[in-house]
This record gives C-alpha cells, structure tokens and sequence, in this order.
C-alpha cells in the first residue's frame, strides 16, 4: 500500500500518511497545515501496542531471551543476546570482577550478531531504501520498490539475495535455524561452531557464496551510495539536517562495539557529553509520553527533554567510533572517507545514515571473516556455572542492534520467575529526532504548496525509512488501552464514533 493524502491541503489542513511504507510495524504520519498552507505540525504515531514485557511476567528466566525475541521476526538474535547478558548479570556472571563468559562463547555470541546485522542491513539498504536511490523521491509508485529494481538490475538484486542468503545462513550456523532459534544460555552457549559449518561459510557450497565474495559483493552498497551521492549531493547532504546527541557501545579505546561496552555520548563536535556504565542507564535517561503515540521519548535527564534527545543506529555509531581495527581494513578506510567528508563534525544530515549503514554491511562481512578463521570458534569450554551465591535476581544487557542501543532488564524471585521486564529499543531512542525529521521534511516540501503530489509525501517516508525503524518493537501502552468504534456510512463517511 503506499502513500495517501486524506483531506484537501488547502481546506482540510491535514495530510495523513497511512500506512508509512516499507518498514517493520504499524505507524502513520499526521501533517496540519495552516490557512494559508504552511506546515504547523507534523508528527509520527505509533498505533500499534504489543505487550511483550507483561506476557513475560511469571515465566521462568532463563526463557526469556527465547521468548522475548519473537518480539520482532527481524532483530530477533540482537533481544536473544540482549536477553542473554541479562540473564548472565543474574546469576552472576556479567564483566565485572573477572566473571564473564568464556571466549568461545562471547565469540560464538558475537558471530551471530555480525551476522544478523548483515543481513538485517542488506535487506533495509537494498529492498527498502535503494528505490529512491535508484529512481528518484519522485518515481511513480508501481517502479520505487524491489520489483523495479530486479528490472532495472538483475544482476546487483541476485548478488544481493546472495548476500543476504549468507548472513542468514550465519545465522543457522550459531542459532540453529533462521529465525528464533536458540544459541545462548545463562552464562555462556549450547554449543560451538563445528568445522563443516565454518568452512562452508568460508569457501561457499553449491549455492552459497564463500566469505570472500561476501566481501566484494558487501561493497555493492558503499558503491551504490557513492554514484548517487555524486549525481544528488545537495540534496542528499541538505535532506532532513536535525540536531541530536549520538550514543553508542563502545570498547576501552573509543570505538564502536556492537555487543559490549560503554554507554557514550557525544555532541555535534564530538565532544564527549556523557559516558556511563550501561547499568546505570535507567539513572542517566528518563521517558516523556505523548497521548498521540504509543511510542516513548527517552532522554538524558541532565539535558532535558530538548536537548538530551540522542539518535542511535548507523548514522549515531560513526559519528561517535574513532576508527575500526587494522582486521577489517575495507571498512576502516570507507569509514575515513566519512570522516573526512563530515570534516571531523558528526553529521546530523539524515540521508548520511545510508552511507553509515553501508559501511556498516562491509563492517560487519570483515568482521565475520575474521571470526570464522579463529579456531577459539571451535573451543569446548561453553558455559561459566557461578556458584549459587551469586544470584542476583536482577540483570541488565545492552547491545547495539542493527537499528541501535538495545537494552532489556529483567528482575526475577528466587524461585525464577520474572517478576519485571523492560526493553528500551532503539526505535525509541530515535522517536525525537524521527519526529524532528518529519517536521524537517513536512517544511522543505509541503508548506506553501496548493497542490501536493504523492512525491511530495513520499519525501517525509524517505526520512522515515533512513531510520529503518521497527515500530512492533517499540510500542508501550501508557494508562487505559484505547477502544475506537467507528461507523461508517455506504460512501465510507463518518456516522458516528464511540471511544472508551
């Protein structure tokens, strides 16, 4: 379905988007316009509620990051190990003191989240947002999607299923299946990565590609991303340019780790704002609520509202990481050229966070090779059993999914049984500065407009798909859940409505 226009721009002053188009969960877009057709407001609504953080309540612990990850079919491993270095905290095996998990297993861990973060990138980049790329804000409908780009290029959409086909299989190789499989347990994983599974990775097999075409063929986005930027840069470094604070994972040298770290935030200088153990998270950010939206707005308290709203995901990680390792040294010089570009500023333009998770599609195909030629892979010391004394009873796991800052925490009795959960997803994270896009859009391309085109709408989902947002995952309900009965005439016209 795409984009509609309810109401008359210059009678009505509203736009309704509804659905927005090609994303994972359910939102719409409201823009109100004035008499005189200038934008006053604009805003995204999240319309969906999952209660995921109730259905949990009562089931023992250790399900929960096998029950939580169906809370989305898309970054389900990153709330599987989320849900797993929670679990770990509890009974006392988190990365303080000296107890942490074993190296086959953090590794093991980590080798399906670079895995999950390639195909969760290969899909967003080249299904969702490449039809812009491709042909335009503007092109009709019926050719800006996967479709119009198998006629346009076969060949570059089957490298991409390749592509895509293979980090899925990485997937199978850790979790056991391609979605909501099983791989972590408290303190470690159920098993390790047997030499067939590592060398069919490696070399490829019948239809399945080997690591190193993963590599040539992960480049197709940064390439794809340069020919357009050269033909469309005013528009594209112009696009939506929104301030907010950018927070990321990171290691003891300042740079991007997408399963362990520091909580870091830093400014458009890239100063550094605040630094925290992720622990502490729940007293560094606080939540505002809006009536409109089921979707929170967290910020940094000692900022404010405003001001400590941070953006999270491709665009926030390499504005905030220094460089990457020696070890992937094809993504360390993609991410120079960004730098140098954004003339060592972190960039607040919006349609920058394709060329960010471009890079990190090349990123994250290194970072597998590297770990698939490390025989710790192979290792049999699996899981750290802590003695019962350790106990907690309470757990916090924070990784960077593919969209951003990913946190859970549990609490559970003594028999085990949860008796708390709370996700902060990076969907979340990301609604101010989402919002402020919309707005942004709404004004460059609506005010002052008598008549609308559907290109022109198209432009605020642009800005709302370099986001790549996943509403399911983001949804809570604040107060009394909202009934609406609306009853609508032969024509389709209000009659009457009833709302509890």
């Amino acid at each position: 379905m795409e984009d509609t226009i309810v109401g008359d721009a210059v009678t009505g002053r509203k736009l309704v988007i509804d659905p927005v188009t090609r994303v994972e969960g359910h939102g719409k877009v409201t823009v109100h316009l004035d008499a005189a057709n200038k934008v006053v407001g604009a805003r995204l609504h999240v319309v969906e509620f999952r209660g995921f953080e109730k259905f949990i309540q009562g089931h023992p612990y250790w399900e929960a990051p096998m029950f939580l990850q169906r809370i989305c079919g898309i970054c389900f491993v990153s709330h599987h190990l989320c849900g797993a270095k929670a679990l770990d905290d509890m009974i006392g095996v988190g990365y303080a003191d000296g107890k942490q998990i074993t190296r086959t297993a953090e590794k093991m861990r980590r080798l399906g989240h670079y895995g999950q973060q390639l195909q969760s990138h290969v899909t967003a980049y080249f299904y969702l947002i490449a039809p812009e790329m491709m042909f335009g804000i503007d092109a009709p409908p019926e050719q800006r999607n996967v479709l119009g780009l198998i006629e346009a290029n076969a060949e570059l959409v089957r490298r991409v299923v390749a592509l895509r086909k293979w980090g899925q299989e990485v997937i199978v190789a850790v979790l056991g299946k391609r979605m909501h499989g099983i791989s972590s347990v408290p303190g470690g994983v159920n098993g390790n990565l047997d030499t067939a599974a590592r060398d069919r990775l490696l070399n490829g097999t019948g239809d399945l590609i080997g690591v190193d075409t993963v590599i040539d063929y992960a480049q197709d986005a940064l390439r794809l991303f340069y020919s357009y930027h050269e033909k469309n840069r005013d528009m594209i470094d112009n696009f939506a340019v929104v301030p907010a604070l950018n927070m990321s994972l990171v290691d003891e040298t300042g740079n991007v780790d997408y399963y362990h770290g520091r909580l870091r935030i830093v400014d458009r200088d890239k100063n550094i704002v605040q630094e925290l153990d992720y622990h502490d998270y729940l007293d560094a950010f606080s939540e505002a609520t809006e009536e409109w939206s089921y979707m929170k707005f967290p910020y940094l308290k000692a900022f404010g509202r405003e001001k400590g709203s941070v953006r999270v995901g491709p665009l926030a990680r390499v504005n905030v990481t220094k460089s990457y390792g020696d070890d992937t040294p094809l993504a360390k010089a993609a991410l120079e050229r960004f730098h140098d570009y954004a003339g060592g500023k972190a960039s607040d333009a919006t349609l920058h966070t394709n060329w960010a998770r471009a890079i990190e599609i090349l990123h994250s195909a290194e970072q597998i090779r590297n770990l698939l030629r490390d025989p710790e892979l192979q290792g049999n010391d699996l899981v750290l059993n802590p003695p019962n004394s350790d106990w907690t009873g309470e757990g916090i796991g924070v990784v960077e999914a593919p969209r951003g800052t990913l946190l859970h925490h549990y609490r559970a009795d003594r028999e085990g049984k949860i008796t708390f959960a709370n996700l902060v997803v990076a969907t979340t994270q990301n609604n101010q500065v989402m919002n402020r896009t919309i707005a942004s859009v709404a004004d460059t391309f609506l005010s002052g407009q008598e008549t609308i085109t559907e290109g022109m709408m198209n432009a605020i989902e642009v800005g709302i798909r370099a986001y790549d947002p996943c509403l399911s995952c983001a949804t809570h309900a604040m107060g009394q859940m909202p009934l609406i009965v609306s009853i609508l005439d032969a024509e389709g016209k209000l009659v009457d409505e009833c709302v509890r």
